[in-house]
């Protein structure tokens, strides 16, 4: 079975985790990240932002009623 990552973007998203455990990992609204959630996200997002082999963001859905 094929990676859904690369292993560059995977380095992108452990680099954001170093960052984040450090305390100076940022959002996008400039205040400090603190989940670890949250960091893997932010590693992701500039994982493709640089055009490495990451997965599709995943889209929200509304349930059924």
């Amino acid at each position: 079975m094929a990676r859904k990552t690369s292993k560059s973007a995977s380095k992108d998203v452990e680099s954001a985790m170093r960052r984040r455990k450090k305390g100076t990992l940022k959002s996008s609204s400039g205040r400090k990240v603190k989940s670890k959630k949250q960091a893997i996200a932010i590693g992701l997002s500039e994982a493709r932002q640089k055009g490495k082999k990451v997965a599709p963001k995943k889209s929200s859905r509304k349930k059924k009623s």
